[in-house]
C-alpha cells in the first residue's frame, strides 16, 4: 500500500497536477493539506472519475485537510481536537492493513510567523493540544500513521541555510521540542529513519530562485508508531511536481507499507 503526504497549496488550482501525480504514482491514498476551499466547492467528480473517494474538512480560502483514497477510510473525525481558532487542520480516519487497523492522522499545523504575534502563540498551544491527544490515543491504538505539514524543521541538516531560520517558527528551539515530544511518545521520522544523514527537502519558496538553488525544507513528514515499523517497507520524497508549471511550494512524500 502506498500512502502519499502532500501540502498542494490549494486543491483546485493544481487540479491537473494532482490528477497527474495519480496518475503517474497509482498511489493508495492522498493526503492533502491547505487545500483552500470549502466541503462544497471540493473536486470530489474529478477524483471520483480516476477511481477516487475524497474526505474532506475544507475551510474558505485558507487551510483545510483531506484524505483522496482508493481505499475506505471510516471512523473519519472531523473534530480530533479543540482548535482555538476553529481552523480546518486536522482530519483523522481508520484504514485497515490485512488484520491491523491504523489510525490515519493527516495534519496541516500552522506556521506561527511571526514570532512575536498571536499566531507564534497558537501554534505553540495548537502543537501541545495535539500531542495530548496522540498520548491518549495511543492507550487505545497502537498503530498510528501521522502525515501532512508539521511546519517543523526538525533539526540543521534539514534546511539549506540553518543560520536564517533561527529566529523563524519553523525552527524555534522550543517548537523543535514539540516535534520531539512526539516522538518520544513512541514515533519515529519515518524519513530520518531510513535515511540518517541524507539532506533533501520538501519545501521550495516561490520566490528568489529557491526551487532553482535547491534551497529548501523538510517540514512535511510521517510520524509511525514504533508498533508499525516493520511493516514500513520504503520512504520516498518525490520531487517531480514541484518542477511542473504551476506547481504546489511542497512536494509529495510517499510511505510504502507491507
Amino acid at each position: 500500500m502506498l500512502i502519499t503526504s502532500w501540502n498542494v497549496n490549494s486543491v483546485r488550482a493544481r487540479i491537473l497536477n494532482v490528477l497527474d501525480y495519480l496518475k503517474s504514482s497509482n498511489t493508495d491514498i492522498l493526503m492533502i493539506q491547505e487545500i483552500k476551499t470549502e466541503e462544497k466547492n471540493f473536486p470530489f467528480q474529478e477524483f471520483k472519475n480516476v477511481g477516487y473517494h475524497s474526505y474532506v474538512f475544507g475551510q474558505k480560502s485558507y487551510n483545510g485537510v483531506a484524505f483522496v483514497s482508493k481505499k475506505v477510510i471510516d471512523k473519519i473525525d472531523k473534530a480530533f481536537f479543540v482548535d482555538e481558532k476553529k481552523q480546518s487542520r486536522i482530519i483523522v480516519g481508520n484504514i485497515k492493513n490485512k488484520s491491523e487497523t491504523i489510525k490515519l492522522v493527516n495534519i496541516y499545523v500552522p506556521n506561527g510567523n511571526p514570532i512575536d504575534t498571536d499566531k507564534y502563540k497558537y501554534k505553540k498551544n495548537w502543537l501541545n493540544s495535539f500531542n495530548k491527544k496522540i498520548k491518549k490515543l495511543l492507550t487505545v491504538n497502537k498503530n498510528i500513521i501521522i502525515g501532512g505539514d508539521f511546519n517543523v524543521i526538525p533539526n540543521e541538516i534539514d534546511v539549506h541555510d540553518s543560520k536564517k531560520y533561527e529566529n523563524d517558527a519553523l525552527f524555534k528551539l522550543e517548537i523543535r521540542k514539540k516535534f520531539f515530544e512526539l516522538l518520544n511518545l513512541g514515533f519515529q521520522d519515518i524519513y530520518r529513519y531510513f535515511n540518517k544523514n541524507k539532506q533533501e527537502y520538501t519545501f521550495w519558496d516561490y520566490t528568489s530562485g529557491a526551487w532553482q538553488k535547491n534551497n529548501g525544507l523538510r517540514i512535511d513528514h510521517f510520524l509511525i508508531s514504533n508498533n508499525l515499523l516493520d511493516k514500513i517497507k520504503n520512504v520516498n520524497i518525490d520531487k517531480k511536481p514541484r518542477s511542473k508549471i504551476k506547481p504546489s511550494d511542497h512536494t509529495p512524500i510517499e510511505l510504502e507499507i507491507i
